[in-house]
């Protein structure tokens, strides 16, 4: 039988801790929340290696995120006790698990029926009440709670809509990683007033969520 808080532990010190993520509040939430728990059963003894998990249909390409990139990606977006938070691509809602322990709520968006009905059910299992589960379409966010102090983008991005930076505060941040594949790059995004400026955060792979294709190009 496999011991999952050990697993835990092992994740954070081999998979976190050797990837520069130091921040002990989220080093402390992700050896507390049970990654097995949002994956599907058939995955759950492999829930802590350090790859992408698929976690939808079997003619699904959604994907929980490796666990150091999504700890390193938490980390960039300096998450304070006091933030709003929207966790863009739920999935499961692994992402907004974690997310709960560090901000004062969360609003977790999935377009996926079945990945948003999962998360609401392990959500409540776990007692989570300061994170919640909402329907539409990924590009569009979730402005009706907004705006944001802080948005999460859990999958990578080819191209990032205006109207999710539209819906941070000024003042706010936005993490996500943009790019393909090998040429995924994690960005901060900070608000300030109307106008955004990005940095660079550290280079990593990660599945493509849906809707956030670059559209395709004519050549002449």
């Amino acid at each position: 039988m496999t011991d999952f808080s050990q697993s835990r532990r092992k994740m954070v010190d081999n998979q976190l801790r050797t990837n520069d993520v130091t921040d002990h509040r989220i080093l402390d939430a992700m050896e507390l929340v049970p990654r097995e728990r949002f994956v599907p059963a058939s995955k759950r003894t492999v829930a802590y290696i350090d790859e992408d998990l698929p976690i939808g249909s079997a003619d699904s390409t959604r994907v929980m995120m490796k666990p150091h990139i999504f700890g390193k990606l938490v980390q960039l977006a300096e998450i304070r006790e006091g933030d709003v938070v929207l966790v863009v691509g739920a999935g499961t809602g692994y992402g907004a698990a974690v997310v709960s322990k560090l901000a004062a709520s969360v609003v977790a968006l999935e377009q996926d029926e079945d990945l948003a009905k999962t998360a609401t059910e392990v959500l409540m299992e776990l007692g989570i009440e300061n994170a919640v589960v909402v329907d539409g379409p990924l590009v569009a966010g979730y402005a009706a709670e907004g705006p944001y102090d802080v948005i999460v983008v859990d999958g990578a991005v080819e191209v990032l809509p205006e109207a999710l930076l539209d819906q941070v505060k000024s003042g706010g941040r936005l993490a996500v990683i943009e790019g393909k594949g090998g040429a995924g790059v994690a960005k901060l995004y900070q608000k300030s007033g109307e106008a955004a400026s990005s940095r660079f955060g550290f280079n990593a792979s990660v599945g493509l969520l849906p809707g956030f294709e670059k559209a395709a190009e004519f050549v002449f």
